[in-house]
């Protein structure tokens, strides 16, 4: 068992059941001796939706996530050599990819409108970043991704290229909403992974409340008993004592 492995069985997972096989993996390298690694194991972060269901595609459809990132790829390359031509036409293709990529992780149902919109951040992201792209094709993704910097954009022929103006508010806010989101999310993992940290402390601290009292009930019980056989001992004392002088 390595943590490559490890993280691929466990990032194929919905995120509704991560937490509890997280909890699993690191229990039986614990078992095995290999503390490091269950430590390794229990660092690893629950997916957002979002998140997973983009690592759902580059498991479950490599091929298509494949060649839109080989589109990414293109486009990436035909901005630096101000490729006008090409650009428009990959400009075309990646629309079409887009729109296939899209719909197969929508599939699976379940996103709300919020993670659907990080879905197509992220695969925008894949598209015009070469780090992102690595990071959506090994499907491990833990959070949606962004991108700050401005898109490879088609130019008229003859004209340099020139990099796409700013974003103007309505994407600004589209992004603080889809941030906003993201926090939201991790707030929520946070929170679910420490209330299940807290009733496993709870359940912990009434057992062991619970043989605590066990022992002082029965510690009362032994002192009773002392108590009697205190008294006992008193009362044999002070007869051998009267059947002593009697004898003199």
């Amino acid at each position: 068992m390595d943590l490559d492995e490890v993280a691929g069985r466990l990032y194929a997972l919905p995120p509704s059941e991560f937490t509890a096989a997280r909890t699993a993996e690191a229990r039986a390298a614990k078992d095995a001796g290999e503390a490091g690694l269950a430590r390794e194991i229990t660092g690893l972060r629950k997916p957002t939706v979002s998140a997973w269901a983009v690592n759902r595609v580059a498991r479950e459809h490599p091929d298509e996530l494949a060649e839109l990132l080989d589109v990414g790829e293109r486009l990436r390359a035909a901005w630096q050599e101000q490729d006008a031509d090409a650009l428009a036409e990959l400009t075309r293709r990646r629309a079409g990819v887009m729109g296939r990529v899209g719909r197969l992780v929508r599939q699976a149902g379940g996103l709300s409108p919020a993670a659907a919109a990080e879905v197509d951040q992220t695969l925008e992201s894949a598209i015009v970043d070469a780090d992102a792209a690595g990071q959506v094709r090994g499907g491990r993704l833990v959070k949606p991704l962004s991108y700050s910097g401005f898109a490879p954009a088609p130019v008229p022929r003859g004209r340099p290229v020139r990099r796409a103006p700013p974003e103007d508010e309505a994407r600004k806010r589209a992004e603080a909403e889809a941030r906003r989101a993201e926090e939201r999310q991790e707030a929520e993992a946070a929170h679910e992974e420490w209330q299940a940290a807290l009733e496993s402390a709870v359940r912990e601290r009434d057992e062991r409340a619970g043989r605590v009292a066990e022992l002082e009930r029965r510690l009362a019980k032994a002192r009773k008993r002392l108590t009697e056989s205190e008294q006992r001992l008193e009362v044999a004392r002070r007869e051998e004592r009267h059947a002593r002088r009697r004898l003199g």
